[in-house]
């Protein structure tokens, strides 16, 4: 009964937002990845312990089963949101988390907490593989994303994603363009509340022009044949969103001198950006105080 399993990271390369209201989308999936065991013992209760990426203890609770019931826990915020999930999988599946399930649980990331790249998301899909339920009905049991990390999670390949009459859609594609050696993605040293961000945008109302556009504009990034190509995609895809989110876009805010291109990735203002400029781009944002700068290939997943 012990068990062992782990979801890719994710990043939402396009349709930011307009995903939510059934806009085609391009995601890959990263080489950073959450891992979830279970060891079975004796104890009657359920010991968690969650490692960060440096290999330390972040959080810890135990549970008492079935009723999962706190006998201890680290975090009242982080243990309440956890024991949500879980009891949302045993509504799912009344045979999960019954006293045959005493014993503990360790789940590790790969990858910092504050990247944004689905501490969240990856715990959840792991959690739906252990309890062998639906991981999309168990996310939106919970939070009100689109679910293309969930598709992430399990894709080894990028994926376009949509919502189609509220179910998700997605096909695996090929997303490695020849000019990878010119993309780069940095982190803002900050983690953008992309729940809050995501309720404020379901209030508002899109045109089906306007999701139509982004829509074409994911295809005219992922069949992009070269930089400035692919530059002017970016260039389209910030100048629409800023209006239809009254927001200046990152490099107008930023990095105004850079000679290149820049999109914002996932909810604006945080988390990781695109860059798509010169080959020694990592030089602008070190010297911008901007230390953790990834290659492309270096964060997608079974990129060579």
């Amino acid at each position: 009964m012990n068990y062992k399993t782990n979801s890719s990271g994710k990043i939402l390369i396009t349709s930011e937002y307009l995903v939510l209201k059934g806009a085609l989308a391009l995601a890959i999936p990263t080489k950073f990845q959450q891992s979830l065991s279970f060891i079975k013992n004796d104890s009657s209760t359920l010991a968690w312990e969650s490692y960060d990426s440096k290999n330390q203890i972040w959080f810890n609770c135990e549970f008492i089963l079935p009723s999962l019931k706190f006998l201890k826990n680290s975090d009242e915020s982080i243990g309440n949101s956890l024991r949500a999930i879980l009891f949302s999988a045993k509504k799912m599946n009344p045979k999960f988390l019954n006293k045959d399930f005493s014993g503990f649980v360790n789940t590790k990331l790969e990858f910092p907490n504050n990247w944004g790249l689905g501490s969240s998301s990856t715990l959840i899909n792991n959690i739906a593989k252990w309890a062998n339920i639906d991981p999309y009905k168990l996310l939106w049991s919970n939070y009100k994303g689109s679910g293309y990390d969930i598709a992430c999670a399990e894709s080894n390949d990028p994926i376009l994603y949509q919502l189609k009459n509220k179910k998700p859609k997605f096909e695996r594609t090929s997303f490695n363009p020849r000019f990878s050696e010119n993309l780069f993605f940095i982190h803002l040293n900050k983690k953008q509340n992309t729940n809050s961000e995501i309720k404020i945008f379901n209030n508002k109302k899109i045109s089906s022009d306007l999701i139509d556009t982004f829509s074409n504009l994911t295809k005219k990034f992922l069949n992009s044949n070269d930089l400035i190509e692919f530059q002017s995609c970016i260039i389209e895809h910030e100048k629409l969103l800023s209006i239809e989110l009254n927001s200046v876009p990152v490099k107008k805010k930023l990095f105004v001198d850079y000679l290149g291109e820049i999109k914002s990735l996932g909810a604006w203002g945080g988390d990781f950006i695109l860059a798509a400029g010169p080959k020694n781009s990592p030089d602008y944002f070190q010297k911008k105080g901007y230390k953790t700068i990834i290659p492309f290939k270096m964060m997608l997943k079974n990129s060579n």
